[in-house]
């Protein structure tokens, strides 16, 4: 896998009409007061060496503060504009996110300050339905979702 590489999962449950996505905030403060195409699938880059499912897993428990437990069922790759490839697994995970736990990050801010301030690498995580996630998803992320969803609404359906 190359440096560019990241690994996620896209998280869903059984709504009340079809399916619902989670999907993750980052935290920090560039992305405070974003919402349209500010959300992600839980993901994070594929370390050298690592499987991609392993790397999704791990990152998954990192942003969340609890691990999937779904059966994995991987997503067609998707690369995005600036370049990098996702790779996505689907799995089956109603969770409770009142307790949300995830990793920090530093960075300077305010930028020049020399102050070093951390940060969760998550700030907020929710389930979606299918039209409000495609609104909050990266853009670069679309396709995954949209894949997502054309296969759980078949699924749903039967």
């Amino acid at each position: 896998m190359g440096k560019e590489t990241s690994a996620g999962v896209l998280a869903y449950r059984r709504g009340a009409a079809g399916p619902e996505f989670l999907l993750v905030h980052p935290g920090g403060p560039f992305w405070a007061r974003k919402d349209q195409a500010a959300w992600s699938i839980p993901k994070g880059l594929v370390d050298p060496g690592e499987a991609g499912w392993t790397a999704a897993a791990r990152e998954f428990a990192e942003e969340l503060g609890q691990p999937i437990v779904g059966e994995p069922e991987p997503l067609t790759p998707c690369k995005t504009p600036g370049g990098k490839l996702i790779l996505a697994w689907l799995a089956a995970a109603d969770l409770d996110l009142s307790e949300l736990r995830s990793n920090l990050f530093e960075m300077e801010w305010p930028r020049g300050s020399g102050r070093v301030r951390a940060f969760p690498e998550v700030d907020r995580a929710g389930y979606f339905a299918p039209a409000e996630a495609l609104w909050k998803i990266h853009r670069g992320q679309r396709p995954i979702l949209d894949e997502a969803i054309a296969r759980l609404t078949a699924r749903f359906a039967s």
